[in-house]
């Protein structure tokens, strides 16, 4: 245990919210950044056996040296099965070998669509992001997608200016076949102060399953452009205990890279 004070401030509650997201025994295709945070914080407890793979060309990679601040840093190689690559990655992705996508992005629609290219019209847009990386080919060729963001109105909205990563589609059940890609699509959407899922096979919207504690239901909705669906299981995320937090700052992110920021 460390002296040092914790508060569980929007990324401790985004790692932890988005740890419990993920399985043991899975594979996991991790872009860089938040999806990082959560999955070393999940093999350091619930899922010491989960597999990972960085589109650098690491498979099954142990994270023991702690968080890595790319896909290329050292630290996410370690104790790979394999490393050969990125087009060894995306090969292995193809073929089938990703239970979990897990991504960024800037702003995501109802049917979890998601834009990382721009905001704003594409030939005229207000800024312009880095666009995919590996992202959308995670998002087409995984099993299920988990999303992980700030929960912000701007962010959170009907229809996305641009689809870097495809989600639903347009929501109709067999969108994602017809395009074809693989997996099952969309499956969480990690936020600071809540947790979607979708109502997959139906409207396949997306749809509250868990909001902050101190805030309700409907401040949820008023965070978002988009019309949420509501779980009839809804209910209180759980947030990490001290043990959880103590865990976070001494061997997940001791450098705070995240932990004790703010959401900008």
């Amino acid at each position: 245990m460390t002296d040092k004070k914790v508060k569980i401030g929007p990324f401790e509650t985004i790692c932890y919210t988005g740890a419990r997201a993920l399985e043991d025994k899975t594979i996991v295709f991790a872009g860089t950044g938040l999806p990082m945070l959560a999955c070393l914080f999940a093999q350091r407890t619930w899922a010491p056996d989960m597999n990972i793979i960085f589109e650098a060309g690491s498979l099954g990679v142990q994270m023991w040296m702690g968080l890595p601040l790319s896909v290329g840093d050292t630290r996410a190689s370690t104790r790979a099965c394999i490393i050969k690559g990125l087009c060894f990655a995306f090969e292995s992705q193809q073929r089938g070998y990703s239970d979990f996508g897990f991504i960024g992005g800037a702003e995501i629609d109802k049917y979890g669509n998601i834009n990382s290219t721009c905001f704003g019209e594409y030939e005229k847009p207000k800024v312009r992001f880095p666009g995919s990386g590996g992202a959308g080919a995670m998002a087409a060729n995984s099993d299920r997608i988990i999303a992980i963001m700030a929960l912000e109105k701007r962010r959170f909205r009907d229809k996305v200016y641009f689809i870097t990563s495809l989600g639903f589609g347009d929501g109709s059940p067999d969108y994602r076949w017809t395009a074809g890609v693989h997996g099952r699509g969309p499956y969480r959407v990690v936020t600071d102060v809540a947790l979607f899922g979708y109502d997959v096979g139906n409207t396949n919207r997306m749809m509250l399953l868990e909001y902050h504690p101190d805030l309700s239901v409907e401040a949820i909705q008023e965070r978002c452009e988009l019309e949420l669906l509501i779980s009839p299981d809804v209910k209180p995320m759980p947030l990490p205990s001290e043990e959880d937090l103590n865990l976070m700052i001494t061997q997940v992110d001791p450098e705070a890279y995240f932990l004790g920021k703010t959401v900008a």
